[in-house]
């Protein structure tokens, strides 16, 4: 389990959780909604880039969008990261029970649209009801075990 803040933005460092003693999940942190200065964006850029391109372990990325405001600039910088470096994103329409199931529905063709060309799957996701769990849970161990 790992604690949350009600306020976005939160996670100021690299947060890394043991899955078992060869595997670990990382929590990156994220600052699409984050009240903090340029300096700190900055360095969270440096952060992210350095660790996307030298992490040899790393199989993939789940990237959390809130559906409600999606592929924002962190959102853009995040894939692009991600395809330079080869790495697959797995993109989670957060907060999908804030929208109607078709308008979640909608959200999501459109996302789908802007990501052509990028080796990105997506689903929606709602962490409050449990929406698209199961889904979340079999990519990550589709990136944990494979060969």
């Amino acid at each position: 389990m790992a604690r949350i803040s009600k306020s976005p933005g939160r996670t100021r460092e690299l947060n890394y959780f043991s899955y078992d003693e060869h595997t670990h999940l990382v929590d990156l942190p994220g600052y699409g909604y984050a009240k903090v200065n340029v300096e700190m964006r900055d360095a969270w850029a440096k952060l992210l880039e350095r660790y996307l391109r030298e992490r040899q372990s790393l199989r993939g990325v789940f990237l959390i969008m809130d559906i409600r405001h999606p592929l924002g600039k962190f959102d853009q910088l995040m894939l692009e990261y991600c395809q330079s470096c080869d790495l697959p994103v797995h993109v989670l329409l957060n907060k999908a029970d804030k929208l109607s199931k078709n308008a979640g529905i909608k959200v999501m063709a459109e996302v789908r649209r802007e990501l052509a060309g990028v080796d990105a799957s997506l689903q929606l996701f709602s962490a409050l009801k449990g929406l698209g769990l199961d889904e979340a849970r079999q990519k990550l161990a589709d990136w944990l075990y494979l060969e």
